[in-house]
């Protein structure tokens, strides 16, 4: 039996909730996942249009879930099992993740942005977990039921919160922001993502400004290289708060004086208030050094030590599917992999291909991208992609594989010496790339969620003949 205070006792979930409990249990942890639910999860059986979580409560209870959450006793669970019923069970989860952050102390910090979100959220939760117990959203759990679970998930002694919220329409960030009550909100940057639902970047700036509308008081972290700086410092104002700026801009508070960027990471000297700080990110390329900026500012203006939160950054390293690094044992010797599949923007497939750019292939290797589609770019898509050709020159790219119908603009202005193939999705790529790759060679595959790059790099992973699976090629102190 587990000894430790529970996360949320039966009174506490009811109260919060207005829910009737069958049978009285304490839950530990909150799932809505049945697959990857731990014992002693609450279990949420969320309703959506394809699917029904109540299908799933027996499952749960078999993982040993305390109890679920539910609107009616599901087919086959007993009448008296450890059940949770309410009307709504996302609008009971929202109330319970308001009730998390209602009964918290903790300092919170939102995070919003273009790109970079999700990396600087795991940065921040890696450098803070080290001064006091933090809580975060896992991966990108950002949207209407994501951060509320986070919040759910928070426990009442928790000193730092980080929770990323994300959004492709105006208006969704709004009641985010209102539910997370965040004293720190930090945007990224504002750049041309999503941009097919929006008329202009002022609007996306104005959709990113939304993550202050929770906040009565309290400090915006803004990127003072960003040309929509002053429309998101005076959206700041508006709510009374204070603007805390951070970017390669000497005008910065938090401001990048010298970086050098290798393979690895990068060796770092900013400025934080007047003081100098040096520092070691361990993650590569250029974003990430203004990643590390943002950090530390956000980190000044939760109240938190920045000289502690910049000696561990050299810990960071890129999260799944946004530049994570594997070495795939091969016949002849190994390939590396930088899995960028998770995502992809104009912005982050330019700092990718930099990243590849700066990689050593090892004797005949060669530098490989594979790149699936841009989606979400609206009219603009076919230059964009076609706009790559002068990044593939840049960095030196030696051969190029592209998925998907915008890509098809890429390839075609390709010389014939890079192209190393194209198909109209990633399922039919992926088996060209992995009969292409070669030991020495370093591939990058990046695209869109919806271009399903994840595809190809499972099919490289599973060319692996070693003993363990492709592990991280660097471990989490850097070496």
């Amino acid at each position: 039996m587990n000894t430790r205070r529970p996360l949320w006792t039966a009174e506490e979930m009811s109260a919060a909730t207005g829910g009737r409990l069958v049978a009285p249990f304490a839950a530990h942890g909150v799932s809505i996942d049945s697959r990857s639910l731990t014992a002693d999860d609450l279990f949420v059986a969320l309703a959506g249009p394809n699917f029904d979580g109540h299908e799933f409560v027996g499952v749960a209870y078999e993982h040993g879930a305390a109890g679920a959450l539910v609107t009616r006793v599901p087919d086959g669970i007993a009448g008296d099992a450890p059940l949770l019923v309410v009307d709504d069970t996302l609008a009971a989860l929202e109330v319970l993740g308001a009730a998390g952050r209602a009964r918290s102390k903790a300092r919170i910090a939102a995070v919003t942005g273009s790109v970079g979100k999700t990396g600087t959220k795991e940065a921040l939760r890696l450098v803070l977990a080290k001064q006091g117990r933090t809580s975060a959203n896992l991966g990108s759990l950002n949207n209407h039921w994501g951060l509320p679970l986070s919040l759910a998930r928070m426990a009442a002694d928790t000193h730092f919160g980080v929770f990323e919220m994300g959004m492709n329409h105006a208006g969704e960030i709004s009641p985010l922001s209102a539910l997370a009550k965040p004293h720190v909100a930090l945007v990224t940057t504002v750049e041309a993502v999503h941009s097919a639902h929006f008329a202009s970047e002022e609007e996306i700036a104005d959709a990113k400004a939304e993550i202050f509308a929770g906040m009565a008081a309290g400090i915006a972290v803004l990127n003072l290289d960003n040309r929509w700086f002053d429309r998101l410092a005076a959206a700041a104002d508006n709510h009374g708060l204070t603007v805390l700026s951070f970017g390669a801009d000497e005008a910065a508070e938090i401001h990048l004086v010298r970086s050098h960027l290798d393979e690895d990471g990068s060796d770092v000297v900013a400025n934080v208030g007047g003081e100098m700080i040096r520092y070691r990110v361990g993650a590569p390329g250029s974003h990430w050094v203004n990643n590390s900026l943002a950090v530390l500012a956000t980190v000044l203006a939760l109240g938190a030590d920045v000289a502690s939160a910049a000696k561990g950054l050299a810990a960071m390293t890129a999260p799944d599917g946004r530049g994570r690094r594997h070495r795939v044992a091969v016949d002849g010797g190994h390939f590396d992999l930088i899995d960028e599949s998770y995502n992809a923007s104009p912005v982050s497939m330019a700092a990718a291909l930099e990243v590849l750019g700066r990689t050593r292939p090892e004797a005949d290797g060669r530098r490989i991208a594979v790149l699936g589609d841009m989606l979400e770019l609206g009219n603009d898509a076919p230059a964009r992609h076609r706009g790559l050709t002068d990044l593939v020159d840049v960095h030196a790219v030696d051969l190029v594989f592209t998925a998907g119908p915008m890509m098809e603009h890429l390839w075609d202005a390709l010389p014939a010496t890079k192209r190393g193939g194209h198909a109209q999705d990633s399922d039919t790529l992926a088996p060209l790339v992995a009969t292409a790759v070669r030991p020495g060679d370093m591939v990058m595959v990046k695209g869109s969620a919806g271009s399903r790059t994840g595809v190809v790099v499972g099919a490289l992973k599973v060319l692996d003949r070693s003993d363990d699976d492709a592990m991280p090629l660097r471990a989490a102190n850097g070496k």
